[in-house]
């Protein structure tokens, strides 16, 4: 059984009167805090007839209602886009493992649900990059070696490579932390597999973009060869508007033509929903949190942020 948020129950008048021209509005990690995402739907009075949802992925996993999560945002239709994520890329190789999952594992209400299969099939056709006329967004980040043509063309294969008949046996090659460098050279699973890992894992790299995967800390915590991806000298996608998720302890941040929008739901931080207009508008509600954070996110915990309405 669905929640169903209170803008849905509103009647027409007042939902017209709430948004008169459509609205978008990108929103950082849920991971099956389904609850939370509903209150802040209510924060921004969203109009699911008028107004687009950009979800920067991690809908699923370490919450408590990835299922409830999936089903909402896969029941808004074109209302909703979601770039895949890590933890979506996670469940979509679990739903190909022979085992069936651990109970206690928070992705299992997914992998044992009736409608599972319709779900794995919704998911793995959701995108790795989407864009508009003004705004990108991924979920992780870009090597500096990729501009929005190659950006568009690596998402591409990718995408087809997750959609196609044989899914399931690059799913089961997908993990590994090798190659760690772009090349033009890289062919096969390798160099899906870069592409999957830049779109969904990647926040440090070097100045050369080498990909860092043992460094997750706030900004100063990386060792001093290592810089965040969007501050790579000479990126070529730096006259690009990346909306982008996944970094929790680096909190929310404007910079470099970047908008980081994932701000802790799950550990107790906030939920952003960033208003895509000129200038952007931030809205933020606190959540309560259902996993206990590591030190690092502790030291980089915005401040609450009360939405403007």
């Amino acid at each position: 059984m669905i929640l169903t948020p209170r803008f849905l129950s509103l009647p027409c008048p007042f939902q017209e009167r709430c948004t008169k021209a459509m609205s978008i509005y990108a929103i950082g990690d849920i991971q099956g805090c389904f609850d939370d995402l509903l209150r802040l739907l209510d924060t921004i009075a969203f109009n699911e007839h008028s107004d687009q949802l950009w979800f920067a992925g991690d809908l699923v996993n370490r919450g408590p209602k990835s299922l409830e999560t999936l089903r909402f945002v896969k029941s808004l239709g074109a209302a909703a886009i979601t770039v895949l994520g890590n933890h979506d890329m996670h469940l979509l190789a679990a739903s190909c493992a022979e085992k069936s999952a651990n109970k206690k594992d928070s992705l299992s209400q997914v992998l044992d649900a009736p409608d599972r299969n319709d779900l794995i099939d919704w998911l793995r056709h959701r995108p790795l990059f989407h864009f508009n006329n003004h705004f990108c967004l991924v979920h992780a980040g870009l090597p500096p070696q990729w501009d929005f043509k190659t950006t568009q063309k690596m998402a591409l294969i990718a995408e087809e490579t997750l959609r196609s008949a044989n899914y399931r046996l690059f799913l089961k090659q997908m993990y590994g932390d090798k190659p760690n460098i772009w090349s033009t050279n890289l062919k096969g699973i390798g160099k899906r597999r870069f592409i999957i890992n830049c779109f969904t894992r990647m926040r440090y790299c070097d100045a050369n973009g080498r990909l860092d995967f043992s460094n997750n800390g706030p900004l100063g915590s990386q060792p001093k060869n290592l810089m965040p991806w969007f501050d790579v000298p000479n990126r070529k996608s730096a006259d690009m508007r990346i909306i982008f998720g996944h970094w929790s302890s680096l909190g929310y941040y404007e910079g470099s033509n970047c908008y980081a929008i994932d701000t802790g739901c799950l550990w107790g931080g906030q939920l952003t929903a960033l208003k895509l207009t000129e200038p952007v508008e931030r809205f933020s509600i606190d959540c309560p949190g259902v996993k206990k954070p590591g030190k690092p996110y502790l030291l980089a915990k915005a401040p609450a942020v009360l939405p403007a309405l």
